[in-house]
């Protein structure tokens, strides 16, 4: 079976365009892959966290992902930081990967800002653990966004590099798994902004914690336009936050924007918020209610986090003793 690795940062507030671009996803994958999702808490510290904050928020999205459907039974989860192998076949990529990779990597650019000089090691270097992450497990696929093929793209380079320089064939050129329609889920306030858990108004999201009646406010409230909605993707071109309500729609009940635009046809924005917000609710709700109900159980969830991370540490460790051994390392 092939086997996926993905990573989603703990940095709490999981919202809708999670959910659609991701973690439903992840549930999906697990039927026909060995699945290895990780809570991704070496990343977040490449900028400042506050400790007690970074720990709750590793419990918030271990909760999501568990009340979302992944099972920790048959996949695993785990926190990064309990596995050592990520770190130390980070090391090794930082020796063989070029500056000049890094400096393509346009994340960086926009996470740093005009602080460049200022920003920390890991956050330039981060790519590096990115590939180390999946490597460290071999994996064949990772489920991706258009925004992250960047760094696959760096991951491959990297295992053929360290192929190459070796003169052995140890590391897989990952392959890439891009979802369809619906993966990049915009702002309820600006159809041309990415919706983030960063921003400053909650107004912009739905979060994966917000109770049904606020979710339906928050779509009644999503900008909109004065025209009626239209029959075709064609007719979405020139609006932003039309294409977006229509886009979660479709995404919701596993349609197509076509089929989605037909059947609204000509109806006003009104109508379309009440089904839109139905629909919402119905999927979203249970998820919400069983993410509750865990995080009142906190030694439940760090009991399935350690039992990931002792899984995982079974996986990567024979992987990595070995690239320390090709790069000359005295091993036990």
């Amino acid at each position: 079976m092939d086997r996926i690795f993905s990573g989603v940062q703990p940095t709490g507030n999981l919202h809708l365009g999670n959910y659609l671009g991701a973690i439903r996803n992840w549930v999906t994958l697990q039927a026909d892959y060995e699945c290895i999702y990780c809570v991704v808490d070496l990343h977040a510290i490449t900028v400042a966290q506050d400790p007690d904050e970074l720990r709750a928020s590793t419990r918030e999205v271990a909760a999501s992902l568990l009340a979302a459907g992944i099972d920790a039974k048959t996949s695993i989860l785990f926190n990064q930081s309990q596995v050592s192998a990520h770190a130390e076949l980070a090391w090794i990529f930082n020796c063989v990967a070029r500056l000049g990779w890094l400096n393509r990597m346009t994340q960086f650019k926009e996470k740093a800002g005009k602080n460049r000089e200022n920003a920390s090691v890991g956050l330039y270097a981060y790519p590096n653990l990115m590939a180390a992450d999946v490597l460290a497990y071999k994996a064949t696929h990772v489920p991706v966004g258009e925004d992250q093929k960047q760094h696959l793209e760096l991951c491959r380079d990297i295992a053929q590099a360290f192929n190459s320089q070796y003169g052995v064939e140890f590391f897989p050129l990952t392959e890439p798994l891009i979802f369809g329609e619906a993966t990049r889920v915009m702002s309820l306030r600006d159809g041309t902004s990415k919706m983030s858990k960063s921003d400053s108004s909650d107004n912009t999201r739905i979060n994966l914690t917000d109770p049904p009646d606020l979710i339906a406010k928050k779509i009644r409230r999503a900008k909109t336009d004065p025209e009626p909605l239209p029959g075709s993707p064609e007719g979405l071109e020139t609006r932003p936050e039309a294409a977006n309500l229509i886009g979660i729609f479709a995404a919701l009940c596993n349609d197509s924007v076509e089929d989605t635009c037909r059947r609204f046809d000509g109806a006003q924005f009104s109508k379309f918020k009440e089904e839109l917000a139905d629909l919402a609710i119905a999927e979203l709700a249970p998820i919400t209610t069983e993410m509750q109900r865990l995080m009142d159980d906190p030694a439940y969830v760090d009991s399935v986090l350690r039992d990931g991370a002792e899984r995982a540490r079974g996986l990567a460790a024979p992987i990595v003793q070995e690239a320390q051994e090709i790069v000359g390392f005295l091993t036990s």
